[in-house]
């Protein structure tokens, strides 16, 4: 199996697209800690992968706490063992023009989106130098690329992951630690749906991507799941465009 005896923590595990990496993640034999603030979910998601013969744990965490992700990280130590992949999926997105973003709205974007990789990245960083080196994968998106008509924060929290994620490759490729980052177009969502509540709509931006379709979970999962594995060895500080050639336009 790809993952074989990896401890994986992933963001957002309770998500759309942190519930497909775990229940695949697990499926190639990691050992996953779901890390999600919805309980419920994770809880539903840990049960659905122990009835699949997989090993996962959830656990709360709330990204924008350094406390949270010291708490977590034990866990995870306390459950399977030093983690040696984590994917940072957990994410927060809204819409509106410059003159039309609160400076809340701002802040709790970039919390989530920016400062929770940031303090995710350090938290874990240790415990994987100590277990020999690791995976990190951060979820980043088209919107970190490129700017945007509709929104305002998301854009740049993205880049920040973006960036952010070239300066842990470089700070630490001699101590055996991968970061690269996914960059996804349009997930068919949840939160797609809140950005496209109108079905028409939604279907009519879809044909706008060459392949005709939006991404699916299982799309930036199968990036995931390559930049966590041994397979890729050899990439750090990579970023891979999973966008059905939207920005090749």
């Amino acid at each position: 199996m790809r993952l074989s005896n990896k401890v994986a923590i992933i963001t957002g595990g309770a998500g759309n697209l942190g519930s497909v990496q775990v229940s695949k993640f697990a499926n190639e034999g990691a050992l996953v800690v779901i890390a999600d603030i919805d309980s419920v979910k994770g809880k539903l998601i840990e049960e659905d992968v122990a009835n699949n013969g997989g090993k996962a744990r959830f656990v709360n965490l709330d990204v924008t706490k350094e406390s949270s992700w010291i708490q977590t990280v034990k866990q995870t130590e306390q459950i399977f063992g030093t983690p040696t992949v984590l994917v940072q999926n957990a994410g927060l997105y809204g819409s509106g023009k410059i003159t039309e973003t609160s400076e809340d709205q701002w802040d709790a974007i970039m919390n989530v989106n920016a400062k929770g990789v940031f303090l995710g990245t350090k938290t874990v960083l240790p415990r994987m130098i100590s277990a020999g080196g690791g995976s990190i994968v951060n979820i980043s998106s088209t919107s970190g690329i490129i700017g945007s008509r509709i929104s305002t924060a998301y854009n740049p929290s993205k880049a920040a992951v973006r960036v952010f994620t070239k300066s842990t490759a470089l700070q630490y490729a001699k101590s055996n630690v991968r970061a690269n980052s996914i960059h996804p177009g349009p997930v068919d969502s949840d939160m797609l749906n809140h950005v496209y509540p109108d079905t028409k709509v939604k279907n009519l931006r879809s044909l706008e991507i060459p392949l005709g379709r939006f991404a699916s979970p299982a799309d930036v999962c199968n990036a995931a799941l390559f930049l966590a594995s041994d397979e890729s060895s050899y990439m750090t500080g990579a970023e891979l465009i999973v966008d059905g050639g939207l920005t090749a336009q």
